[in-house]
C-alpha cells in the first residue's frame, strides 16, 4: 500500500517486487543487519543490482552502485528499506547515493532504527533527489518480520518446529524417524535461514542430532548450536561435542559440577550459567535476551515437549512449524505425547497449510 502523496507506475511495482526477491534470497544470512535488495534503473532498463553482503556488509545500495559499469547520472534506485544515513562500520549509503548522480529513489519501508528513521528521506530530498516511499509496504513488512522483532523487542525472532505422529507422539522408544524423509529438505532449509539453533540436552541425548544444514552447497551456513542443559547431562561422546568449531556451541546450565565444566570448556564449549525457577525450568526470555546481546537474530528451536510448551506459554515463538506424519507410532512404555495443541491453537491465530507437493507429511505453520 502506498502513501497518499506518492503514486507509482506498474513498472515501479515490478522493480520493487524484484528488489524484494533479491532481499529475500539472503534473509537470515546478514548477521545483525537486515537483508536489503536494491536495483538501479536507467531509461527503463535495469543497469545494476545489489544485496546486503553476507554477515551484513557491504550494504545493498553500496553494492548496487559499485556493481554498475554505467554512468548513474539521472538513474532511479529501488530499495526495500530506507537507506542508512550514519557512520558505523561503513560510510552512510545516503552519501554514496548523493555522489553517484542518482536522481530518484523509491524505498518501500521506513527503517525502524531510530538512527535512520525518516532522516534519509530529508537528507536526500534536500539534495534535490526525488524520494518516494511506501511502495508494497505490506509485502516488505512481511519480509522484515524478524528485523521488526529484533529492533522493537531486542530479542531474536524465534521459529520453532516439532514433528509428531498421527497419534500425536513426538517420541517412541526405538523409533528414529517420525516424519517422511521428504520433510528433511524443509528442516535443513530452516537451519540454513537461521543463524542459531536451540535444543535441550534431553532431546540431544536421545537423537544425537547434528543440528547442521545438509543442503548441498549450503553446509557452511550451519547455525550456531545452543543447548539448554540444566545439570550438564550432555553425553561426552555426542556428535555436537565432537564437531565443535570456534564459537559455534553454547550451553546454558545451572550446574556446580566443576569436573564436567572443566571438560566442556576444554572441548571449546561456551558455558553460560543461568537461573532456574522452582520448577527447575530456565527463564527462556532471559536466555533469549542474552542470545540477542551475543548477536543471535534468527533462532530455530528444535526441542521436545517441555521446551516447546514453555516457549508457547510465554509467547516467545514468532513462527511455529508443526510436522505431522500420516502414520501412527507405537504407543509403547517409553513414549512422549505432544501436549501443547490447545495452547498452540489459543496463542497462534494465523495458520497456513504447506502444499502437499513439498512433503508427504502434513505441515501447518502457526504465526502471531
Amino acid at each position: 500500500m502506498s502513501s497518499k502523496k506518492d503514486k507509482f507506475t506498474s513498472n515501479d511495482i515490478n522493480y520493487m517486487k524484484l528488489a524484494l526477491k533479491i532481499a529475500s534470497a539472503r534473509k537470515g544470512l546478514t548477521g545483525e543487519n537486515p537483508s536489503v535488495g536494491c536495483l538501479i534503473v536507467k531509461n527503463d532498463k535495469i543497469i545494476s543490482v545489489g544485496q546486503t553482503g553476507l554477515n551484513g556488509r557491504p550494504h545493498a545500495e553500496h553494492n548496487a552502485i559499485n556493481n554498475s559499469s554505467e554512468n548513474l547520472l539521472g538513474s532511479k534506485m529501488y530499495v526495500t528499506l530506507e537507506p542508512c544515513n550514519h557512520y558505523g562500520k561503513t560510510a552512510p549509503c545516503t552519501n554514496s547515493i548523493i555522489k553517484s548522480g542518482i536522481s530518484e529513489l523509491i524505498y518501500s519501508m521506513e527503517d525502524i532504527d531510530k538512527k535512520v528513521k525518516g532522516k534519509s528521506f530529508r537528507i536526500l530530498s534536500s539534495k534535490k533527489i526525488k524520494v518516494k516511499r511506501g511502495l508494497l509496504i505490506s509485502e516488505t513488512k512481511n519480509l522484515y518480520d524478524s528485523y521488526i522483532v529484533n529492533r522493537n523487542k531486542k530479542l531474536p525472532y524465534v521459529t520453532a518446529k516439532i514433528a509428531i505422529s498421527k497419534n500425536e507422539l513426538i517420541y517412541s522408544k526405538g523409533i528414529k524417524r517420525i516424519t517422511h524423509k521428504s520433510s528433511d529438505k524443509l528442516t535443513h532449509y530452516l537451519r540454513y535461514k537461521n543463524d542459531s539453533i536451540m535444543t535441550s540436552s534431553t532431546t540431544l541425548n536421545i537423537d544425537n542430532s547434528k543440528l547442521d544444514c545438509r543442503l548441498e552447497g549450503f553446509e557452511k551456513f550451519s547455525p550456531k548450536r545452543i543447548i539448554l542443559d540444566r545439570s550438564l547431562k550432555i553425553k561426552m561422546n555426542s556428535y555436537i561435542l565432537r564437531s565443535i568449531k570456534k564459537d559455534n556451541t553454547i550451553i546454558f546450565h545451572n550446574s556446580l559440577n566443576k569436573k564436567k565444566i572443566h571438560f566442556l570448556k576444554k572441548y571449546g564449549v561456551t558455558l553460560i550459567k543461568s537461573k532456574t525457577n522452582n520448577k527447575k525450568l530456565f527463564n527462556l526470555k532471559l536466555i533469549l535476551k542474552k542470545l540477542y546481546t551475543l548477536g543471535t537474530r534468527n533462532l530455530l528451536v528444535e526441542g521436545g515437549d517441555k521446551i516447546t510448551k514453555n516457549l508457547i506459554k510465554n509467547r516467545l515463538i514468532d513462527k511455529f512449524y508443526l510436522f505431522k506424519s500420516p502414520k501412527n507410532l507405537l504407543n509403547n512404555k517409553k513414549h512422549q505425547l505432544f501436549t501443547s495443541f490447545n495452547i498452540l491453537n489459543k496463542k497462534k491465530k494465523k495458520k497456513i497449510k504447506v502444499s502437499s507437493k513439498v512433503t508427504k507429511d502434513n505441515i501447518t505453520i502457526y504465526k502471531r
